[in-house]
């Protein structure tokens, strides 16, 4: 069930990032109202408070998070951009999470 939690609150963590910088990035480049910048403010906060939920070290949940977002990130290409990830992009990720699973999961003394 750890597992299981720990894996919710990456996505929960890798969507408030990406939607704290998506929102700054429609402002720059599609012209969009400089009003996204608040709640992409909030986004990137509440970013920074769900890492600190974990219960591992921060240099450990830092390196596995990325992995997470890796695919996250996948997945806000291909339903928010509409862009299909291509077979690389699914290899890639599929990579980054098993070595978040290694990086969270492996057995560890202490």
């Amino acid at each position: 069930m750890l597992e299981l939690k720990t894996i919710g609150l990456f996505i929960l963590t890798a969507l408030a990032e990406i939607i704290g910088c998506y929102l700054p990035y429609l402002w720059l480049k599609q012209d969009k109202s400089a009003l996204l910048l608040i709640p992409a403010a909030i986004s990137l906060t509440v970013f920074a408070w769900l890492l600190t939920l974990h219960p591992a070290a921060a240099g450990r949940i830092y390196a596995a998070y990325g992995g997470v977002y890796i695919g996250v990130a996948m997945l806000w290409l291909w339903i928010v951009d509409g862009i299909t990830p291509t077979v690389w992009d699914l290899v890639g990720s599929a990579v980054a999470i098993t070595g978040m699973a290694i990086i969270m999961f492996a057995p560890r003394s202490a």
